[in-house]
């Protein structure tokens, strides 16, 4: 699936000093070209007292500087409302600064403001002006706004669903290296969503988010690999991405580690790595690996046979649909292990694996209910 980040760009205020004599200036020079009404020099001020973390002092500069009309200040003043730092948390208050800076054509405000109306943040929510905003600081060449307006036609919201628009502004955001909008163009190519299906393009995409460490093209790249899809098969190169996933918290990523590691493709068969990578995966809550952890725990691969533990994960598995973990966990009812034997248990088990497509499921359902189990 699309990976939707809508974060506000807010995680560092933005600092006007350019010139090698402005970034050496100390306070007290930066103090009296402030106090003598220097636009820049009030901003500059400014950041150096929230770096040293008086936002009190910060927010005082900023906002002599924006009441003069600098976009810059007003940014900053609407970050410093959004987070409440120096000032008493108010998103009407950053909506208000970020707006003023928006209107001067200042392109992060503009990004910011439409996540604002995206999320109903001190404005009424609107996915209209969202799009708006977006548009304006996307025609500007501000990436995470290219990348958010993509994710509005992608999903149709504020705008008519438009795949080849979205493709369109994904292309643009991943042009200027920003990962997110890579492995988006590369889950679109995969899955032919809006352009023709491409392994060969998915690949292309997923391999430079993945060499900007984005741990879900990491993930998929190890797929391509393993599968060989728009790439020659190479099981250990699936490893090599699947690892580097994994160690970044990927379930998906751990979850196929855990099966190159049962399966001996890749790597040297080892059924207690497999089971370390299930595990992880399955305490994220990764539905395939619960049930493949059952299975190493029924039969004692790995780990000490317990077939508690087996129903445990099982379940787990089991209760978010996962049609084989229900054949499974009905296995275990119909037998009885680790639990009290319960073939009606067994039959509602099955049952629901029928549901789910799972033909033994089905078998083993109609078998039960012959024999007269409800």
């Amino acid at each position: 699936m699309l990976t939707k980040f809508t974060a506000l760009a807010m995680g560092v205020l933005l600092s006007v000093s350019v010139s090698a004599d402005m970034a050496t200036a100390d306070m007290a020079t930066l103090t009296r070209q402030a106090q003598n009404g220097d636009t820049e020099a009030q901003v500059d001020l400014a950041y150096e007292y929230y770096e040293q973390g008086n936002h009190a002092k910060a927010f005082e500069w900023y906002t002599k500087a924006a009441q003069q009309g600098y976009a810059v200040a007003q940014f900053n003043l609407g970050v410093m409302y959004e987070f409440g730092k120096g000032v008493h948390q108010d998103d009407q208050k950053a909506v208000e600064w970020y707006t003023k800076a928006a209107q001067q054509g200042y392109a992060v405000a503009q990004f910011n403001l439409g996540v604002m109306y995206e999320f109903g943040k001190g404005v009424h929510q609107d996915d209209q002006k969202a799009v708006e905003w977006y548009t304006k600081a996307a025609q500007q060449g501000y990436a995470v706004a290219q990348f958010n307006l993509g994710l509005m036609y992608y999903s149709g919201e504020g705008e008519r669903q438009d795949y080849h628009k979205a493709v369109e502004w994904f292309t643009k955001a991943a042009n200027q290296g920003y990962a997110v909008a890579q492995f988006n163009l590369g889950w679109i190519y995969e899955n032919g969503h809006g352009v023709s299906q491409d392994y060969h393009k998915a690949f292309e995409w997923y391999t430079k988010a993945a060499g900007q460490g984005n741990a879900k093209a990491q993930s998929n790249l190890g797929v391509m690999y393993d599968k060989g899809q728009g790439v020659r098969q190479d099981y250990h190169k699936a490893v090599e991405w699947f690892t580097k996933a994994a160690h970044q918290g990927d379930a998906a990523a751990q979850y196929n580690l855990g099966l190159m590691y049962y399966n001996g493709q890749g790597v040297r068969q080892d059924d207690q790595r497999a089971v370390e990578w299930y595990t992880n995966a399955a305490h994220q809550g990764f539905a395939e690996a619960q049930n493949d952890l059952g299975w190493m725990y029924e039969k004692g691969l790995g780990v000490r046979q317990d077939y508690q533990r087996a129903v445990e994960w099982y379940t787990n598995a089991a209760h978010q649909g996962f049609a084989e973990a229900q054949y499974n966990l009905g296995a275990m009812y119909y037998n009885g292990q680790g639990v009290s034997q319960n073939k009606s248990t067994a039959k509602r088990y099955f049952g629901q694996a029928c549901d789910n497509g799972y033909q033994s499921g089905c078998d083993n359902y109609r078998r039960l209910n012959q024999q007269g189990y409800y």
